[in-house]
Formats: C-alpha cells, structure tokens, sequence
C-alpha cells in the first residue's frame, strides 16, 4: 500500500470516529440551525469533516523516526515558484505534457488542490465567501508550516519538512479558488423557518434510535477510558481488574444517563436531537406515558445490555425488534407507541388540548419547544 492511499485510509478513519462523537449533537444542531436533515446534506458535511481529517494526515504524516530525522529547511523568498516554473518551462523543452508532469508544477498543482475544498465547503456549506474563504485559507496554512516548523511544536529538536512561504500564498489561493468554483453549484432554495413543524417520517424516527444507540455508546466508551486512565494514573498495574471495572462503569453511566433523559423529560436524547416527542393518544398518567417510551426505546435496549455476557442474543433480538417495528407502524412510533397507545409529533407543534405530553408532566400549558 502506498503512502498516499496508507493516508488516505488514515484520513477516513480518523473522519468516522470523530464522526461518531459528533454525530448527535451535529443532528441536534442542523434540526435547530436548518430545521432538517437530509441525505445530501449528510454526505456533503461527512465528505467535509474526512477532508478535514486529510488537511492534517497529508501535511503533517507520516512522522518521522527521532534517531533518523533530519533538519529542513526554510524558503522565505515569495517569488520562488517563479524560479521553479521557469525551470520547469526549461527542463520541458516546450513540450507542454513534460512541463506538467515536472515535480514542481506538480507541487504547484497539489498545494492548489490542498485547501481548494476548503472554500468550496465555506461556501456550499457554511454560506461564507471569498473573504472568509482567504482568511480560513491563509490561517490553516499558517498552522501548518508553523507546525512543521517548529517541529510539531517542540516534540522533535528541528522542522522536519520545509517551511515555504510559497505555500502560504498556494494553499491560500486554492481556497479563493474554492470559493469562486463553488458559485457553480446551484443556490438552495431559501431556507424554511427552523422552528416551523415538519412531518414525523420513519427515517426521522429511525434517525432519532441512531441518534440514542450512539449516545448510549459513546457515553459508556468514554467513562470506561476515563476509569481505565484513572487507575493508570494511581499505578495500579492489574490490567483484568481494571478492564472490568471500567467496563461496568462505563456501562452503568451509560445507562443512567439515556434512563434519566427520559425520565426526566419524558424524551430520549435522540428525540431531542430530532424534534419529536410522543404525547398519549388518550389522556393516561405522564409516568405510565414515560415508563412506556422508556422500556419500549432505548431504555430497553439500555437495561437488557447490563445482562451477562450470555444475553447479549437476547439485547440484539431486542434492538431488531424496534427497528422492524418502527418500520411497521404509522410514523415509526414503534415499541413506544404500541406499549403505551402514543401517537408521535413534531416537537414544534403547539400541545393540542386535552392530549398528555410526556414531555411536560401534567402541564397543560404552552408548546413543546427544545
């Protein structure tokens, strides 16, 4: 495997975890910035942060060993890619093929190419232009040399790539270049009121169990390498104890975290993030309403993982049932919806009267807004 494929499936990697930390409260945001989340939408901010990712894994790896490195050097001289072009003009012998295929308008090309989708993302994405496109172009550029200049900033005793200013001025240029190529793309309707309800959809309902499984996850992970660090820190040395500690911990916050959003709220963290909630199709106790949405969602399938290791058929057989469910029922209330005869809405929706909200415990007053 090449180096420039080696980096590119580092880039990738890197992109799905942070993916994964990100992605609900990323949900959350875009129902509250744009009102909606569509697939092209996703795709458009994956392909943006895997971008990101690779900015950093082709600029700044693969490091090199200590014991082996040695020093590069500085290129202060702005007009020095003139000098390179006009080498390569010479090396080519007016043959236009060999003057492109030459290593310094190669070089030239890639530097261009580097930050390109960066002012192409600003502008599709973030609806920023050139202006913005320069300053992020010119800054991240200058992250990047400094960081190789410095050595990763002290972690080796010299730069170990060059420091060239004619990377500033390429880089920066490709994301001006971005930004005007990015006026190609057709213009986005103008945006809907965000606050304005949308129809309750299977997929929203499917997105909103996503949405709980990876907070479920992710919570858990995270304690678990916080308890692991903590008895790393206190020199404790066995490893068997400390695993399953951290795995029970990890585990259990997990568990309390989703049980205490529902419980609280009457919502899961995934309803939240997708402006649903269900209400009571008849007026019924908001505990009974919230036990109901509890053990039908995540709750369930959060309870069912405290099993032994041997139940874990058992907590898969669960999650599927709620996925086929939800995919069966009228706008996917699924498991919740049929325990305890709840219908699902937008959570934008002014409370009709004389309906239950399980997000407001016998409150009859007002709407339910995020």
């Amino acid at each position: 495997m090449g180096d420039s494929v080696r980096l590119g499936v580092i880039a990738i990697g890197l992109g799905v975890i942070v993916g994964i930390v990100l992605f609900v409260p990323f949900v959350a945001v875009q129902y509250r910035r744009a009102g909606h989340l569509t697939a092209g939408q996703f795709a458009l901010w994956a392909a943006a942060l895997v971008y990101f990712c690779a900015i950093w894994t082709y600029t700044l790896l693969p490091l090199p060993e200590p014991a082996g490195m040695r020093c590069a050097g500085v290129n202060l001289n702005p007009l020095q890619l003139i000098d390179d072009l006009r080498g390569a003009a010479r090396r080519a012998d007016g043959s236009p093929r060999a003057f492109l295929a030459d290593v310094a308008v190669l070089q030239l090309a890639l530097n261009v190419l580097l930050l390109l989708p960066l002012g192409f993302f600003l502008r599709v994405l973030g609806r920023r232009g050139i202006l913005v496109a320069f300053a992020a172009g010119l800054g991240i550029s200058l992250v990047i040399e400094f960081t190789q200049l410095t050595g990763v900033w002290g972690i080796y005793p010299c730069a170990y790539r060059v420091f060239d200013v004619d990377d500033l001025l390429t880089n920066t240029a490709g994301a001006v270049l971005g930004s005007i190529l990015a006026f190609a793309v057709p213009r986005r309707a103008p945006r809907d009121e965000p606050d304005a309800p949308r129809p309750v959809t299977r997929g929203r309902r499917i997105l909103a169990m996503a949405c709980d499984l990876l907070a479920y996850t992710v919570v858990g992970i995270v304690v678990s390498v916080v308890v692991q660090l903590a008895f790393a820190v206190t020199g404790n040395r066995d490893v068997a104890l400390a695993g399953d500690i951290a795995g029970q911990a990890g585990s259990i916050a997990a568990l309390a975290v989703v049980v205490g959003c529902v419980v609280v709220s009457g919502r899961s963290i995934g309803d939240v993030a997708v402006r649903l909630r269900y209400r009571g199709v008849a007026p019924a106790p908001a505990a009974v309403s919230r036990l109901a949405r509890l053990i039908g969602g995540i709750g369930g399938y959060a309870l069912l993982d405290q099993l032994p290791d041997g139940w874990g058929l058992l907590t898969a057989a669960f999650a599927l049932a709620a996925l086929v469910v939800a995919l069966a029922t009228p706008d996917g209330r699924g498991l919740p919806g049929m325990l305890g005869r709840l219908e699902l809405r937008d959570s934008r929706e002014d409370r009709p009267a004389g309906r239950s909200d399980i997000s407001r415990s016998g409150d009859a007053r007002g709407s339910d807004r995020p």
